[in-house]
């Protein structure tokens, strides 16, 4: 679906104009918390040095440049906090999902946090940073005020932010790498495994919550920004950068949540679905962190797969795609050119209200090859990364099977 034109649009901005006016002077408890909560992400020392280090888990920091000029960090953790510096295990590539950045791998306690957990079994573990993220904020040519420096979607992030990320790690190693995703992540990778020059890097690919399809979307919030089309009203605003930490931001998340469709008591499970084993109690904590910006073009992006139930590469309207594609349709992402030797792993959750079950169903079915499939009926979307019971519930499994793809042997206390 295009941007509306004319009259729409103008009608479109001043629906939301007014709804951010009759939210100025009231605030739920969510977007107070947003409004209140220091990003971390911007006080310096990178994640390397704000998570890691103060641990005592050996890390580095790396800038990665995309075709595009998009300036990308990159974390490296070798190995875990008494492991052997010479004993390089297989390189683990993990990829965050929207609105998140690297440190979501770590943001719980080292006994419970993903990121953690693979350094201290003997895995070579890279984070990875899109653009647009905090962590991930430079151009070559533009800065974040510029509207070209929001000019991107997820397409981009799998077409040159994970080729340029995966490429450096793969120039480094000279190795394949075992491939994590969680959420956004997936349809990264999803799509970038279509690529041949992408696939050639990927031994395995493990994904948390994968979507490629989001017809069956059942989360509050969502539904209602879809409905109301915020995408398409915040893109004929001429806002393009998306930040909930910003007024505008929280003044969006009171729209929402103001007009009595949408319960925001619980603001995550109206965003996510319910989570069986999210720690409330350290919301603050998290906060800290995220959420992190995105691009009004990217949410622009994903809506349209909600309203087409399309896989499909960016909608610029008709004359926009005959002169980026060539096509009057957008071309798909085609899930069936994942070669089929490529092994993949899937963990998903019966009460996810994003990535819904039957559009995972949907997608294994299109792949050449069966995924092994963790299928844990409580589990929700953040579940798969910060629940408390992750560790049993999820890692284990996900473990045993890069393991089982890894290059070279491992020495584990898992």
């Amino acid at each position: 679906m295009a941007v509306p034109g004319g009259g729409a649009a103008a009608a479109l901005a001043l629906t939301l104009l007014l709804l951010l006016r009759s939210c100025v002077s009231g605030a739920t408890h969510a977007s107070s918390a947003l409004r209140h909560a220091v990003p971390r992400g911007d006080a310096g020392g990178g994640l390397c040095g704000q998570l890691l280090l103060p641990l005592g888990y050996p890390c580095t920091e790396h800038t990665v440049e995309t075709d595009d000029g998009f300036l990308l960090s990159l974390q490296h953790i070798p190995h875990g906090k008494n492991g052997v510096a010479d004993n390089t295990g297989p390189p683990v590539f993990l990829q965050h999902g929207l609105f998140q950045g690297g440190d979501t791998w770590f943001i719980n306690s080292a006994e419970q946090s993903l990121g953690y957990i693979l350094a201290d079994n003997g895995f070579d573990v890279w984070i990875g940073n899109v653009r647009g993220t905090r962590w991930s904020k430079g151009h070559s040519t533009f800065t974040v005020h510029d509207k070209l420096f929001w000019d991107w979607s997820w397409q981009e992030l799998a077409e040159y932010d994970l080729l340029a990320m995966l490429s450096y790690v793969y120039t480094v190693r000279q190795s394949k790498i075992l491939y994590v995703g969680h959420s956004q992540g997936t349809i990264m990778g999803l799509a970038a495994f279509t690529l041949p020059e992408i696939t050639k890097m990927i031994s395995a690919a493990a994904l948390l919550c994968p979507i490629s399809y989001l017809d069956h979307v059942s989360a509050s919030f969502v539904l209602r920004a879809v409905g109301m089309h915020l995408d398409q009203m915040l893109l004929t605003m001429g806002f393009h950068q998306l930040n909930f930490r910003s007024d505008m931001g929280v003044q969006i998340v009171d729209s929402i949540c103001d007009d009595g469709h949408v319960d925001c008591n619980d603001l995550l499970s109206s965003i996510t679905g319910e989570n069986c084993c999210f720690n409330g109690s350290r919301i603050d904590h998290y906060l800290e962190y995220e959420p992190h910006p995105s691009s009004t073009k990217n949410l622009h992006h994903l809506f349209q797969m909600i309203r087409k139930g399309t896989f499909a590469r960016y909608d610029y309207g008709l004359w926009g795609n005959l002169r980026r594609y060539g096509k009057l349709s957008p071309p798909p992402f085609d899930l069936s050119s994942i070669p089929e030797s490529l092994p993949m792993w899937m963990g998903y959750g019966g009460l996810d209200a994003l990535a819904d079950v039957t559009d995972v169903a949907r997608t294994v079915k299109e792949l050449r090859s069966t995924p092994e499939l963790l299928y844990i009926s409580g589990y929700g979307h953040i579940d798969f990364v910060m629940s408390v019971k992750a560790k049993d519930d999820v890692y284990v499994d996900l473990m045993q099977f890069l393991r089982l793809r890894a290059n070279g042997s491992l020495h584990s206390s898992y």
